[in-house]
């Protein structure tokens, strides 16, 4: 189990526990994480999960595989941040105390 936070637009902040394995697309649309739209459920098929992960939480997440890069705009970052798949980003115990912001727009 890890716990998760996802920082809405407003700033407001809500922290989750995720259980190892799930995603954190998964993690968000199970609890009605505002601006995560999920519309394709996982599949690496339409991007309207996006997230903003900052840098120092990099090297304990996965590479971004060619599916998942060739869906996000290098230049796409926000605050400093990198954007990144939720549906693609598996919860390990590495990831407890993760804070994710929600982009202002997943397109």
């Amino acid at each position: 189990m890890a716990r998760i936070t996802f920082v809405a637009l407003d700033g407001s902040a809500k922290s989750y526990d995720a259980a190892e394995g799930v995603s954190l697309m998964r993690c968000a649309v199970d609890n009605d994480v505002p601006g995560i739209v999920a519309e394709c459920g996982g599949a690496c098929a339409c991007a309207t999960c996006q997230v903003l992960i900052a840098p120092d939480w990099l090297d304990r997440l996965p590479v971004a595989g060619p599916n998942e890069a060739s869906m996000i705009d290098e230049d796409s970052g926000e605050r400093g941040m990198v954007r990144r798949l939720s549906c693609q980003i598996e919860v390990t115990p590495e990831l407890d105390g993760l804070v994710v912001h929600v982009p202002s727009s997943q397109y």
